[in-house]
């Protein structure tokens, strides 16, 4: 699939990978935002001060520099291999604003719902560097950033109760292949990114794997007898290709959202904007 190009923030560019209609078929996972550019009118307005409940964020920083503030007395400088997760919980208000006028800036947002009994925790913010990041690395070249979950034995920078996510960024050198294990409950997606063209799957009796192009997700079957996926860059790639893993234990409850709340019920909506306009969460 491609992602609908759109702008958020203050004018900030970039490609909507997971939309509101694709919720329910990856569930717990409620949106993926891929940024990238070297122009700074693309980014430069940033993400000013907005409200969130009901779910955690997830900021994935590829390049550039950003800095994070927010009502609970948080600040954290987003930079080039850094991850931040953010649990909005029961109200939070922050901003992502560019700490460069020129450059690049480029990454991605992932947003994964909490279950219901968590929706009104309080809120919670990490900030993982470059260097809290494990990284595994394969005799094929294959290197493998676990940012959530966990991948050949290596727990990941982040673990989460419930949903269970794995998120992983892979490298993958022309031709190498990588196995990751999924469970089988897992919904799963994948997005290739750069220049890289990835085959996902393996030949046999059933077919051929699927071909993915670079900035296109493809969302993997749910298959109870299958433990995981093959990835596999092609062969005449000048550079190694990247790809996003992500996979999560379903919630199977409702989703009622108003842009920046995501909760179960309508009348819950109402109940967020009006704590957010008498200030609640400033709290």
């Amino acid at each position: 699939m491609r992602g609908q190009p759109t702008s958020d923030g203050d004018g900030v560019k970039l490609t909507r990978v997971l939309t509101q209609p694709l919720q329910k078929r990856l569930d717990p996972f409620l949106m993926l935002d891929a940024f990238g550019s070297d122009a700074a009118s693309d980014y430069i307005g940033g993400f000013p001060s907005h409200p969130h409940r009901g779910f955690e964020t997830v900021t994935i920083m590829l390049e550039g520099r950003m800095r994070h503030q927010d009502s609970v007395g948080n600040v954290g400088l987003l930079e080039p291999g850094s991850v931040q997760w953010m649990t909005a919980g029961r109200g939070i208000i922050h901003s992502e604003m560019p700490e460069q006028e020129e450059g690049r800036m480029a990454g991605f947002q992932l947003w994964v719902n909490l279950a219901a009994k968590d929706k009104m925790t309080a809120p919670a913010y990490r900030d993982v560097p470059p260097a809290g990041v494990p990284i595994v690395t394969l005799p094929n070249g294959v290197t493998v950033r676990v940012i959530a979950g966990e991948a050949q034995g290596v727990t990941g920078a982040v673990t989460r109760p419930t949903t269970e996510p794995l998120v992983l960024d892979i490298t993958l050198p022309p031709s190498a292949s990588f196995d990751a294990v999924l469970p089988a409950g897992h919904n799963a997606f994948a997005y290739v990114y750069g220049d890289g063209v990835v085959d996902i799957g393996e030949a046999g009796a059933d077919g051929e794997p699927a071909r993915v192009e670079t900035d296109r997700m493809a969302i993997l079957t749910n298959d109870a007898a299958a433990d995981g996926v093959r990835l596999t860059a092609l062969a005449t790639l000048a550079q190694p290709a990247r790809v996003l893993l992500v996979a999560g234990q379903p919630l199977n409850e409702p989703i009622a959202q108003y842009g920046p709340f995501v909760m179960n019920t309508t009348a819950q909506i109402h109940e967020a904007v009006a704590d957010f306009q008498r200030g609640a969460f400033a709290a």
